[in-house]
């Protein structure tokens, strides 16, 4: 492959797959890629800090139900993406394409199959998504986040590689951070995604006033919550006096999260992806109602290696939550152990195991 080549990755709707998608496009910028971004409307406030030379707007939407006119409006929705994304290629050329899954990903990684050109998907999550089940079988490779994501068929398992799921360069910093010792304050670090999530706000203050003493008086609290929430959770953690930090959006979570002793957040790839390069414990409590069950499928993952524990929404109750962390506070050595099984399935190379990987599939291009 001569001159530099354009790698076009397609990614859109959440923060769950543009953050690995940012971070492959740093690490082949690093190798002399140009990186363009094909994502849609909802993702374009996104645009202006991605590493990416241009961003191309591509039509999408969600498929849901199995209302006929519904049907056919989204239909019509990915027919057009499908052909501006053929169009566009027809004009930048790019040497491969990249999806990373969610609805977004199909017009673009679909024009690329019609053109002939070289293309792989990322599934982030413990359990492939629609889109990318979708797509599986006509691109020419996939990158998954966890092993064996594939692995019921063995036309997809042999053309699958795992390269683990690419994290914030922040994060990888954060990695270098040993567990808090045993002397430093017992941080809990709380967040339910890049949108908040309100049953935070509503279980874990009432939770931390529970604890026995003994751990309520090393505690002290960071945590995510939206602002129509801040005031009652700040007021709640005043009345406990519980030193608490609240605030809708920490953007330098990673850095959290490496102080943490213990973290209790959702379950997005993302999220489970840097507990695991950082190796920090966790309660985790899965969106409940997800199509596909990915975070459930990605909590169990964490729990699996030791690293975590995962708590179904229906049971997370300010008893049961202070139970637990009463529990993994005070058994001696618990929550090191946790934190070394969280590591354990860590992998912080992930952005430049995929960048290689994208690079040898866009090699096979014909000139």
């Amino acid at each position: 492959m001569e001159g530099e080549p354009l790698i076009v990755v397609a990614a859109g709707g959440t923060g769950g797959h543009l953050f690995p998608a940012e971070a492959l496009a740093v690490a082949l910028k690093a190798r002399g890629c140009i990186v363009d971004l094909a994502t849609d409307e909802r993702a374009f406030r996104y645009g202006g800090s991605f590493p990416a030379r241009a961003t191309h707007i591509v039509p999408s939407a969600t498929l849901k139900g199995r209302d006929p006119k519904a049907l056919l409006k989204t239909l019509t929705v990915l027919g057009k993406g499908i052909f501006r994304a053929y169009q566009l290629y027809g004009r930048i050329r790019p040497a491969a394409v990249v999806g990373f899954g969610g609805y977004p990903t199909l017009p673009p990684v679909l024009a690329a199959t019609l053109r002939g050109i070289p293309t792989i998907i990322h599934e982030q999550n413990g359990v492939a998504g629609r889109a990318n089940r979708l797509l599986a079988s006509r691109v020419t490779a996939i990158a998954t986040g966890f092993p064996a994501i594939f692995g019921h068929d063995p036309r997809l398992a042999a053309k699958s590689t795992h390269t683990g799921n690419p994290i914030r360069p922040a994060a990888v910093a954060a990695a270098a951070r040993p567990y808090p010792g045993p002397d430093e304050p017992f941080r809990l670090v709380v967040f339910g995604g890049s949108q908040g999530a309100r049953i935070m706000s509503d279980i874990v203050p009432p939770a931390l006033e529970l604890l026995p003493v003994v751990v309520r008086s090393r505690l002290q609290v960071v945590q995510q919550a939206r602002d129509e929430d801040l005031y009652t959770v700040e007021e709640a953690y005043k009345h406990a006096g519980i030193p608490a930090e609240v605030k809708p959006f920490f953007r330098d979570m990673p850095a959290r999260i490496a102080e943490a002793s213990l973290v209790i957040a959702r379950a997005g790839a993302s999220t489970v992806a840097e507990l695991a390069a950082i190796g920090r414990p966790s309660i985790l409590v899965p969106l409940p109602h997800a199509l596909d069950q990915d975070q459930m499928a990605n909590a169990g993952m964490l729990e699996k290696a030791g690293g975590a524990v995962r708590m179904k929404q229906a049971a997370f109750s300010p008893e049961r939550l202070a139970a637990e962390i009463a529990r993994l506070a005070t058994e001696p050595g618990l929550l090191p152990t946790m934190a070394a099984g969280a590591r354990s399935i860590g992998v912080l190379d992930a952005a430049d195991r995929l960048a290689e990987l994208v690079l040898a599939v866009a090699g096979r291009a014909k000139p």
